[in-house]
């Protein structure tokens, strides 16, 4: 591990590399540019994105298989829109979000749950990440990007033991599969 930076960078790798490690296909994802990282900060109109949030885009910004699976994520998926719609979500809301026009959408999952990153901490390294759904609560929930990271992973025992269930059962296995290693 000493090859990796140390700081944000480094814990969203580690997070990553054990993932790899459980059997998560490396090509299973893409990773996002510098330039679309830039692109997908400037449609939110954001100057500046954390360092963590950076290293998980470069991870899996452009395609995220099984990570965030079901949920809006990436350079491509986040949009100027859902930013918007994530703003209209939380003006029905009592919140503490100290700049929520300048807040930095992560993901959106059927647009009614946002995770955010508060304008006002947009400076730091590895700042807490928010949760926004609808009609129910803006809190910050994770206290830094990564854990939030950590917490988004997938579960690659959980899926393996759902393909063993489906081949005992006959069935087709779904198309995730291919982003399984084999034992």
């Amino acid at each position: 591990m000493s090859q990796w930076r140390t700081g944000p960078g480094g814990r969203i790798r580690i997070v990553f590399e054990n993932v790899v490690a459980d059997g998560l296909r490396r090509d299973s994802v893409q990773g996002a540019t510098e330039a679309e990282i830039d692109g997908f900060a400037a449609r939110q109109d954001i100057a500046q994105v954390p360092e963590a949030v950076r290293e998980v885009l470069r991870l899996i910004g452009k395609r995220h298989g099984l990570w965030l699976a079901g949920t809006a994520f990436g350079v491509d998926a986040v949009t100027a829109e859902t930013k918007r719609h994530a703003l209209a979500t939380l003006g029905g809301l009592d919140h503490a979000l100290r700049d929520p026009a300048g807040m930095l959408v992560l993901s959106a999952h059927q647009a009614y749950t946002y995770q955010v990153i508060d304008g006002t901490d947009l400076d730091q390294d590895d700042p807490p990440v928010w949760e926004i759904v609808e009609g129910q609560v803006a809190r910050p929930r994770w206290r830094s990007v990564t854990a939030w990271f950590a917490a988004m992973d997938p579960d690659i025992e959980s899926r393996r033991d759902m393909l063993e269930v489906n081949a005992e059962l006959g069935h087709d296995l779904p198309t995730w599969a291919a982003d399984i290693e084999p034992r």
